[in-house]
């Protein structure tokens, strides 16, 4: 094979290949930075695991307030998680986004070369 066809399969094939690669790394750490699927199965846990747990049954007063902090952490839990569940997901279409440009310009490279070279060729001679 000649060297163009070997530029050719390198561009077209290859390159987008090793591209595609590289974008499911980025993808993937970005899910693990953010750890979405473990926020998601505990999206509702204590904050931290800041929790009381409750006395006897005759102390009323102490069990109300050790309930009340307890769904306090959750709510503060679940609040939290999903803020980061969000960026975490606003973080992933960014990724995706900006893979799928860089994919699309790859293609076009040899297109936008080939302009660019012919619209030099022009200014020379005009």
């Amino acid at each position: 094979m000649n060297i163009f066809f070997q530029v050719l399969v390198w561009q077209f094939f290859e390159a987008p290949r090793e591209i595609f690669k590289g974008w499911r790394n980025f993808l993937l750490f970005n899910l693990n930075y953010f750890s979405i699927p473990i926020l998601l199965k505990t999206f509702f846990s204590p904050w931290h695991k800041y929790s009381y747990q409750y006395s006897r049954i005759l102390e009323v007063w102490n069990n109300i307030q050790v309930f009340v902090f307890n769904m306090m952490s959750r709510v503060i839990g679940a609040f939290l998680r999903s803020v980061f569940i969000i960026i975490g997901i606003l973080t992933e279409i960014l990724i995706f986004v900006i893979g799928a440009a860089i994919l699309v310009i790859w293609f076009l490279l040899p297109a936008l070369l080939l302009i660019g070279f012919l619209f030099g060729i022009n200014l020379i001679f005009y």
